[in-house]
C-alpha cells in the first residue's frame, strides 16, 4: 500500500474523508522542465474532501466559491471552454487513470482548501492529488504509487488545464516532506525521487511565505517564455533540453546564442546551469547537516533567480514589484540572518523566508506592515 495513513484522515459509515497538501519549492527554480533536479517539501496546508463513494459513474465536486463539477468518467474527452478551470483538471485525472489502467468509481465530495489559488503553494497541483488519491483509493486496483499521482496531474494541468508545467510541484506532493527529484532519467516519467530527513525547525528556523497580494493568474504567459527560451538554447545544440548540453560547451557559444536566441535567454540557461548545481550542493549540505552552507546556497539560488532568471517580475511591470519589494523589505529585517528568495514559479505571489526563531514577531510585523495582515504564513514541513 502507497497511500500513507495521514491521507485517508477520517472513516464516519460511508462517508471517507482525503487531504493533500501545500508545497514549498526549497530550491531548483525552474529547472524540472530541462530535465533537472529539485529539492521541495510538502507543508501544513491542506486540501480536503469529503467524500461519499458512488454507483452512478459519475464525479461530483462541490467548493465554496466554485461552481459544482459534475461529469461521467466515461466523458473524458478535452473541452476547449474548460481550459483553465478546475473542471478541466478533472476530468484530465479521470482520464489519465483510466488510460493507465484504473477501473474507476464515481463519488460526491465536498472539497475545502487552506490553498488559495495564486498563491505559490501549489493549489492546482494539490487539488490534482487529492483527486488522484480518491479516485485510485476507491478503484478496484486500490491506491498508486507517488509517481503516477504526480503523472496523471501533470497530465491534466498540460493537456487538459492548458498551462506548461513541470512535474516538480505534484511530485513533492504525493511524495511529501522533503523530497529530491532528478528529472534526468532515461524515462522522464519515472524520476529518481529520494527523500530527506530535514526540518529547519530542527535547526531554529521556521519557514515562512509572504504573500505579496500578487496573482498567477494572468502570467501564464510568463511562465511559457521560461521553458521556451530555454528550450531555444538547447535547441542550438541540437538537443530537447538543457541537461543534455554540457555548461562549458553552452558558454563557449554564448556570442552565437545572444543573436540567435537573444540575451534574457542566454541569461536563463546560464541560470539553469548553476541551479542545478546548487541543488547537489544542498543535498549534500542537508545529509551534513550543516544549516550554515544550506542558508548560504538558498541566498544563492535567491539571487540567481533575480538577476538571471529573472522571474521576480513580469517584464511590463513598472507601478507593481510586489515581489521585489517582498525581497527588500525581508532583507533588510534579517540583517544577514536566515534567508529569502522568490518561491515556486515567481512573477507575482509568494517569497519564502527562513526565519530565526527570536526574530518570528519583529518579522511577522514588519512584513505585515507593508503587505497587510495575515501576509506572513509560518508553515511547517509535513507528509
Amino acid at each position: 500500500m502507497y497511500l500513507k495513513k495521514e491521507q485517508v484522515i477520517k472513516v464516519t459509515g460511508k462517508r471517507l474523508e482525503y487531504r493533500s497538501t501545500g508545497r514549498t519549492e526549497i530550491i531548483g527554480n525552474h529547472t524540472d522542465h530541462q530535465s533537472g533536479c529539485v529539492i521541495a517539501a510538502a507543508i501544513d496546508r491542506y486540501v480536503t474532501a469529503e467524500v461519499i463513494p458512488g454507483e452512478d459513474g459519475r464525479v461530483t465536486l462541490a467548493q465554496d466559491g466554485f461552481r459544482e463539477i459534475s461529469f461521467d468518467l466515461s466523458d473524458t474527452q478535452i473541452r476547449e471552454e474548460e481550459k483553465g478551470t478546475s473542471a478541466s483538471l478533472a476530468r484530465g485525472v479521470v482520464a489519465y487513470l483510466k488510460d493507465h489502467g484504473f477501473d474507476l468509481h464515481g463519488f460526491k465530495a465536498r472539497v475545502t482548501s487552506q490553498v488559495p489559488p495564486g498563491s505559490g503553494i501549489s493549489s492546482s497541483a494539490a487539488y490534482e492529488v487529492l483527486l488522484g488519491r480518491i479516485l485510485t483509493d476507491l478503484s478496484d486496483q486500490g491506491d498508486a504509487d507517488p509517481v503516477t499521482l504526480a503523472l496523471a496531474g501533470l497530465f491534466a494541468e498540460k493537456e487538459y488545464y492548458g498551462k506548461p508545467s513541470g512535474m516538480m510541484d505534484q511530485m513533492a506532493i504525493a511524495n511529501g516532506g522533503f523530497t529530491y527529484m532528478d528529472f534526468g532519467t532515461s524515462d522522464p516519467e519515472q524520476p529518481e525521487i529520494e527523500s530527506l530527513d530535514f526540518d529547519p525547525e530542527d535547526y531554529g528556523y521556521k519557514l515562512c511565505l509572504v504573500r505579496t497580494g500578487g496573482s498567477h493568474a494572468d502570467l501564464t504567459h510568463e511562465y511559457a517564455a521560461i521553458p521556451y527560451e530555454m528550450g531555444r538554447v538547447a535547441a542550438y545544440f541540437g538537443e530537447r533540453v538543457l541537461r543534455a548540453v554540457k555548461p562549458e560547451d553552452f558558454y563557449a557559444a554564448v556570442p552565437a546564442l545572444r543573436s540567435q536566441a537573444g540575451d534574457r535567454a542566454v541569461l536563463r540557461a546560464a541560470h539553469y546551469f548553476d541551479e542545478n548545481k546548487r541543488v547537489q550542493e544542498l543535498r549534500a549540505a542537508i545529509k551534513r547537516k550543516d544549516m550554515d552552507q544550506y542558508l548560504k546556497i538558498i541566498r544563492a539560488s535567491g539571487h540567481s533567480s533575480y538577476e538571471l532568471l529573472q522571474n521576480i517580475c513580469p517584464a511590463d511591470a513598472v507601478s507593481d514589484q510586489s515581489m521585489a519589494v517582498a525581497l527588500m523589505v525581508s532583507n533588510r529585517i534579517l540583517n544577514g540572518a536566515g534567508a529569502s528568495r522568490v518561491h515556486g514559479g515567481g512573477f507575482a505571489g509568494t517569497i519564502q523566508s527562513y526565519v530565526p526563531s527570536d526574530l518570528i514577531s519583529d518579522y511577522r510585523k514588519e512584513m505585515e506592515k507593508v503587505f497587510g495582515e495575515g501576509a506572513c504564513q509560518f508553515v511547517s514541513i509535513t507528509y
